[in-house]
C-alpha cells in the first residue's frame, strides 16, 4: 500500500534523513533520491516517532528539492528511498511575462498544477528551453501560493505531453526532447501524439469488441465511392483526417424526390451555409475547390438523437487512475447550433448535462450505454496505439435505434465542457486523475521498467 508522508526540511549540514520507523525498519536504504537525482544519506528513525521525512537543508540543496510544504508518495527502489513523484508537464508556446509564463494557457496549467496537494505529487510546466542537458536539470514552471515560480529541479520521474497542436508536435526539437528523455533517461512519457482519425479507425477494427462502434469510414478515392454510400445512408460528413475543433466537416445529403445534393458546412466567416447542387461533381468542384481531396475522410452518416430538432452528440473523458485503471470521468451532451453540421460551441452548439435533456430512465440507459463503450474503446486503444495513454476524450453519437457510434477519439481532449456549472466536479476529477496517473507509472518504472519500457 502507498503511503504519503510531509517532508519537512531541519536546518543543518548534515546529510541525515530522519523516517517515520516503519519505513527503516528492515530495510537497508543508503540513498535518497527526488527525480532522476541521488544523493547518499545515513538513514535513522524518527526521534519523535512522527509520520514525516526529516531532510537537511544540505540534502535539498543537493536533490534540487522545492519546499513547497507537499506531502509525496515514499517509493522503494533497491536501497534508495524515492521521494515524490516530481511530474514534468512538456509544452511549448512561453511567453516573456511572469504572470503568463505561457500565455493565455496559463490559466488551464494552474488550474492543472492546483490539484498537487490532493494527490501527493510536485507538478511544473517546462519547454525545450528550460532543459540543461548537461546538468541534468530543468527551470521549471510551478504554480504555488497562487503565482507562477520557477525553480530549477532534477529531470522529473515522468512526464505528461501537453503540447498543445500537429505543428508543435512535428517539431525536430521538441520530437527530440521526448526521444532523449525516454531513451537515455528511461522517464515515463504519456498521452504522446495526437490521433489520425483514419489510424485510429483502422487499429479498432482489428478489435472485436469495438467493431459494433465505428461507423463506416474510408479516404477520399472517388466520386462514386460517395454515390454508393449517399445510397445506403443517405448522408455522408466528410472530414479533415487530421482536423479538430469540428473545422473543415461537412456533410453531404441526398434527396431522392429532389435528385438533388445538399451540403452543409460553415464558412472561415463563421457562417453556416447549406448549398444545393445538381450533380454531386458540380459540389465538389464549388465547395472543396481550395481543399486537398486527399487529406479527407468520408464517414457514414448517423441518424442521430435530436432535441427540438438539432442534433445531439457526447463528449465522454476516459481516464487512468494511480492503479492504472481506466475510468470513465466525465459525460456532457452537445446540442447542435441552428443550422450547424457539428455540435462544437464555436459552431453555436451548446453543452448539457444528461439529466437536461433526458428523463431518469433515459438517462440511466444512455450513461451506461456510454460508459461500456468509452470503456471498451478505452482499453482497445491503449492496446493498439503507440505510447503510454492516460486520458482520452470521445465524440460519441446515439441514433435512433439507441445504437453507440464513435465519431472521434481525441489524445488531447479539450476543456470547453467544463464550462457548464453543474460539470465543475467533472473538471476537478479529470485534472486530478491526469496528475494521479503519474504515479501509477513512477511506481511502475521502479518496480517493472522492462514491462513500461518493452
Amino acid at each position: 500500500m502507498r503511503k504519503r508522508y510531509p517532508i519537512d526540511i531541519a536546518l543543518n549540514d548534515q546529510l541525515v534523513v530522519f523516517c517515520p520507523p516503519e519505513i527503516v525498519k528492515d530495510r537497508q536504504i543508503e540513498k535518497i533520491a527526488f527525480g532522476t537525482q541521488s544523493v547518499e544519506a545515513r538513514f535513522l528513525p524518527h526521534p519523535e516517532k512522527k509520520n514525516r521525512i526529516v531532510i537537511s537543508k544540505k540534502l535539498g540543496e543537493l536533490l534540487h528539492f522545492p519546499d513547497f510544504n507537499i506531502p509525496l508518495h515514499a517509493f522503494f527502489d533497491y536501497k534508495t528511498l524515492v521521494i515524490g513523484p516530481l511530474i514534468g508537464i512538456f509544452t511549448s508556446g512561453f511567453t516573456p511575462f511572469p504572470l503568463q509564463p505561457i500565455g493565455e494557457r496559463s490559466y488551464i496549467f494552474a488550474k492543472l498544477l492546483s490539484v498537487k496537494k490532493s494527490v501527493g505529487v510536485l507538478p511544473f510546466v517546462f519547454g525545450e528551453q528550460h532543459i540543461d542537458w548537461d546538468q541534468g536539470l530543468i527551470k521549471g514552471y510551478f504554480y504555488h501560493k497562487n503565482q507562477w515560480e520557477t525553480v530549477e529541479v532534477p529531470f522529473p520521474n515522468v512526464v505528461y505531453d501537453r503540447l498543445p497542436n500537429r505543428k508543435s508536435e512535428r517539431k525536430p526539437s521538441l520530437k527530440q526532447v521526448k526521444d532523449r528523455m525516454q531513451k537515455e533517461y528511461l522517464i515515463p512519457w504519456y498521452n504522446p501524439g495526437f490521433f489520425n482519425k483514419q489510424d485510429v479507425y483502422d487499429r479498432l477494427q482489428q478489435e472485436s469488441t469495438v467493431g459494433n462502434y465505428l461507423p463506416e469510414t474510408h479516404p477520399f478515392t472517388s466520386f462514386s465511392a460517395i454515390e454508393t454510400m449517399l445510397s445506403t445512408f443517405g448522408h455522408v460528413y466528410i472530414k479533415p483526417n487530421n482536423g479538430s475543433l469540428g473545422i473543415g466537416v461537412h456533410q453531404i445529403l441526398y434527396d431522392k424526390n429532389e435528385n438533388s445534393y445538399f451540403c452543409r458546412y460553415r464558412d472561415p466567416d463563421g457562417t453556416n451555409r447549406l448549398r444545393k447542387f445538381s450533380t454531386l461533381e458540380s459540389l465538389f468542384k464549388i465547395v472543396f475547390a481550395k481543399r486537398k481531396l486527399d487529406t479527407m475522410l468520408v464517414q457514414q452518416g448517423i441518424h442521430l438523437l435530436k432535441l427540438d430538432g438539432r442534433s445531439i452528440d457526447f463528449r465522454v473523458h476516459t481516464n487512468k487512475d494511480d492503479a492504472g485503471n481506466w475510468h470513465v470521468t466525465a459525460i456532457a451532451a452537445k446540442v447542435a447550433g441552428s443550422g450547424s453540421v457539428t455540435t462544437h460551441v464555436r459552431n453555436g452548439g451548446e453543452i448539457k448535462t444528461l439529466a437536461e435533456i433526458f428523463p431518469p430512465e433515459e438517462r440511466k440507459l444512455y450513461t451506461d450505454k456510454l460508459t461500456t463503450a468509452s470503456l471498451l474503446l478505452s482499453e482497445a486503444l491503449e492496446k493498439n496505439m503507440e505510447g503510454i495513454i492516460g486520458e482520452i476524450g470521445f465524440d460519441l453519437g446515439i441514433d435512433k435505434n439507441g445504437d453507440v457510434w464513435l465519431f472521434e477519439a481525441n489524445s488531447k481532449p479539450g476543456r470547453s465542457i467544463f464550462k457548464h456549472p453543474d460539470l465543475k466536479e467533472f473538471d476537478l476529477l479529470t485534472r486530478k486523475l491526469s496528475i494521479a496517473f503519474a504515479v501509477f507509472l513512477t511506481e511502475q518504472a521502479i518496480l517493472y521498467p522492462e514491462e513500461l519500457f518493452k
